[in-house]
């Protein structure tokens, strides 16, 4: 059976008295991150994560009816119970409240009808470069709990590539946000923390209705905030053309769907579309589209931070195919770029990935698997890819013409740091500074060491000197660049205290090299470990002047 096209009926509403009566109770009954994983205890809660909500349902029939168990189970696991028993459990709001709203379904009037949820509602926390957030979050019920395929208008929750957009996200204050694709309003949710508006838009008139929803339950205490967030309706770029914003978020629809020819049609016959994951153009082209058109709504200094996935076509290495795309919008717009790619699948994964997502299983239902299945590896056959790409794109505006753009593209599929948006935004300051210095410059101005960088040495047993030195970095990507003796020194000795320059002269006469020679090595490096972060210029040293994304 395909994705079924509409469940508008079910989205939830917004009336501020009852979500504030809504707020209160879900406060009093401790329903938070630590409260339900206290309750769940440590082998449901992880089974929970892994989408297995058996353990997790034993665990709350077993607590009875305690107003946390009541709420974990129906608004997270699927399960029923009786009005009285949910009115105890909400009793500000209570059942009549609740359907009002459009989160629950009762059988009947009656102390004993059965009352279900109809959306899935849950606490969300988490940390980005703000600092820490708790809230709760409203979407649709997932298949583990349903036992469903998803709705074609089906409206996702806080995952993993929402969890990844919120923490790479800079996050410093602005004026005008824009969040593209908003689905259940999560990167709104976190924008309004940090900018006087913020525009929410989505294809999903289902999604945009989440997002109200979430804004008021989450902000609505605090009605400066509630009324930052503004939602609109509409695809990709169209709510918003003629506006300018200081940063644009997106979490698009970037998942490559077959959609043309016998491929498209047979997917669609299986599968149907999902407005959450499905842009509706052939290839990565949505997403490229993106890339080389989001310049046209950046203010002047401002960031855009997308994810994406990109195909590896033969014959052409995905930076090149990449980098096409921000040579672009450097062209269109001027636009700095750097991609940061997290992960590869093959196109067998990948197409196993998204069949399985929106519920369809071999198991379950084979015929459509095999077909979908089928397609998913014609369509990409059909275009020489070899593998498909995911990750981070940042993109920048400068405010003022400089003599050098920033274009990198990398692979990074190790562990990070997170929230990684400080550091983004810190290497985002350091390539301005940069670009408007040249080496001799870099030379007369004092550095100094950021906290969290190490060093190690690898030395042969007996052997006095180290073979390999390595300068460690402990936070953002955790970066590690092999440094000769005379470089490992300096790193060790910007304390502030001197100048660059000064520390290459006195390495130089230790050493037994000229200076010129030794600073031509060495700049470049020391260069390259400012814009990582290794190095920064000392606040203090009136040369610094590093100013924000500009």
């Amino acid at each position: 059976m395909a994705a079924t096209g509409s469940s508008l009926e079910f989205a939830p509403v917004v009336d501020e008295v009852l979500i504030g009566a809504l707020r209160r109770d879900l406060l009093a009954a401790g329903f938070h991150v630590d409260g339900v994983e206290e309750l769940l205890g440590p082998v449901a809660s992880a089974a929970l994560h892994r989408e297995q909500v058996l353990p997790a349902r034993r665990v709350v029939e077993a607590a009875g009816g305690a107003a946390l168990a009541v709420l974990t189970s129906v608004f997270m696991l699927g399960g029923s119970v009786s009005r009285r028993v949910f009115d105890g459990a909400l009793p500000g709001v209570g059942v009549a409240g609740a359907e009002r709203l459009g989160l629950v379904r009762a059988g009947g009037p009656g102390d004993d009808d059965v009352v279900r949820a109809l959306v899935d509602l849950r606490p969300y926390g988490a940390s980005d470069a703000s600092g820490e957030v708790r809230w709760w979050l409203a979407s649709d019920l997932g298949e583990t709990v349903t036992g469903v395929r998803l709705a074609g208008d089906h409206v996702l929750g806080a995952g993993g590539a929402s969890l990844t957009l919120a923490q790479v996200t800079a996050r410093r204050a602005v004026s005008r946000v824009l969040d593209l694709g908003t689905g259940c309003g999560i990167q709104a949710l976190h924008a309004a923390r940090h900018a006087d508006v913020v525009v929410a838009t989505d294809i999903s008139r289902r999604a945009l209705a989440f997002t109200a929803f979430n804004t008021a339950l989450n902000l609505g205490g605090d009605r400066d905030r509630a009324g930052r967030v503004e939602v609109r309706h509409g695809s990709m770029l169209e709510p918003v053309a003629g506006e300018e914003f200081d940063l644009v978020v997106s979490n698009p629809p970037f998942v490559i769907t077959p959609h043309s020819g016998d491929a498209g049609a047979a997917v669609r016959e299986a599968l149907g579309d999902y407005e959450y994951r499905d842009g509706g153009r052939a290839g990565d082209d949505l997403v490229r589209d993106l890339v080389t058109g989001v310049g046209q709504v950046l203010a002047p200094g401002g960031v855009a931070q997308l994810l994406g996935n990109w195909e590896h076509r033969r014959g052409e290495t995905w930076q090149d195919r990449v980098g096409g795309w921000l040579d672009e919008a450097y062209e269109r717009y001027g636009l700095d770029g750097w991609v940061v790619q997290r992960e590869v699948l093959d196109p067998a994964e990948y197409a196993e990935t998204w069949i399985r997502d929106g519920g369809t299983t071999p198991d379950r239902e084979p015929e459509a698997w095999a077909a979908a299945y089928g397609a998913w590896l014609d369509d990409f056959a059909g275009r020489d890819v070899e593998s498909i790409g995911f990750g981070i794109i940042t993109l920048r505006r400068p405010a003022a013409a400089r003599p050098r753009r920033l274009r990198r593209l990398e692979e990074h599929a190790g562990a990070v740091r997170q929230p990684l948006g400080a550091h983004i935004g810190a290497v985002l300051d350091a390539h301005t500074w940069l670009a408007t210095h040249e080496d001799d410059e870099v030379a007369v101005t004092r550095l100094v060491s950021a906290a969290d960088v190490t060093e190690e040495r690898y030395l042969t047993p007996g052997a006095a000197d180290p073979n390999v030195v390595v300068v460690r970095q402990g936070d953002g990507f955790g970066r590690g660049v092999q440094a000769s003796s005379p470089l490992a020194a300096l790193v060790g000795a910007c304390d502030g205290e001197l100048t660059a320059g000064q520390i290459i002269g006195a390495l130089a006469a230790i050493f037994g090299v000229e200076a010129e020679e030794l600073a031509a090595e060495l700049l470049p490096a020391v260069r390259g470990l400012v814009l990582d972060g290794f190095l920064a210029p000392d606040v203090n040293d009136p040369r610094s002047d590093l100013g924000q994304s500009s």
